[in-house]
């Protein structure tokens, strides 16, 4: 195989996956590690990739790189609603009375499927049980809640962002630090090994860290494309984590630091 047809292979298995290492490009090729390293690199100049420590990931996933609400929706929409549906499953079977959930294209999947399943059971039964309290920094959130007879939703105040929609701010971390909900169900831009949970905004993660810091217990929701993915601003440790739902299973250098640090990987999706 000529280098450019293997170079426009390992660009579209990049594109694919979100994020691909120099080992498994050198088994799929039957190539050794330098080859991919140069084929890398040659891509990298030409601005299709960028390389990070054992592998590459899309040009695009800088450290700082954002997309707005509305491309994140139908962004890698199949696998969200698949860790929206396990999500959903867990919150049930944990059944918290309050649940902060962090804004995201994710969490408002996760919310969809909540206020379906919520409606199956209001349809099946003539009294209605205690709501749930759902607290959110989330302007698209509050709003698909807000007519729910299920759940009591209360807004935080901050400064709205645009991109996100999200309120921010120090006037949100300081309405979060005087909570302690039951479950945070938070969204990220990246899941690292060492660098724990990130994302690219500044004010984006001090709320998130607040989220973090106040609740029992925490679940992430993160698609296979945030795996093992740093961006700018860290928000949390591994070890603050109790639990990551995402329909990939980790590489194994994030897979044996999830462990060691005791965080629950549930896989969403078949097996």
């Amino acid at each position: 195989m000529f280098a450019e047809e293997r170079q426009r292979l390992i660009a579209a298995r990049v594109a694919e996956a979100g994020r691909v290492s120099v080992t498994e490009l050198a088994e799929r090729f039957a190539i050794t590690t330098e080859t991919v390293r140069r084929d890398l690199a040659a891509l990298e100049q030409g601005g299709v990739l960028r390389r990070v420590h054992g592998g590459a990931v899309p040009a695009e996933s800088a450290s700082t790189a954002e997309t707005t609400l509305s491309e994140r929706l139908v962004q890698h929409l199949p696998q969200k609603l698949l860790i929206a549906e396990a999500a959903a499953g867990l919150l049930e079977s944990s059944r918290p009375g309050s649940i902060l959930v962090d804004a995201g294209s994710t969490t408002e999947a996760l919310v969809d499927v909540m206020l379906q399943r919520a409606a199956r059971r209001n349809g099946a039964r003539q009294s209605g049980g205690p709501e749930q309290v759902i607290i959110t920094n989330a302007l698209p959130i509050a709003d698909k809640l807000a007519a729910s007879p299920a759940h009591a939703v209360h807004l935080l105040g901050g400064r709205i962002r645009g991109l996100t929609r999200a309120a921010v701010g120090p006037e949100t971390v300081d309405a979060v630090e005087r909570l302690r909900p039951d479950l945070a169900v938070v969204g990220t831009n990246g899941v690292h090994a060492a660098f724990g949970l990130s994302t690219p905004d500044t004010e984006e993660a001090a709320v998130k860290a607040a989220f973090v810091r106040a609740a029992r217990r925490v679940v992430v929701l993160a698609d296979a494309s945030k795996l093992g993915v740093e961006t700018l601003v860290q928000f949390a440790r591994l070890d603050q984590v109790d639990a990551i739902v995402t329909d990939a299973a980790p590489e194994s250098d994030l897979a044996a630091a999830l462990e060691s640090a005791g965080v629950e990987v549930v896989k969403a999706g078949p097996e």
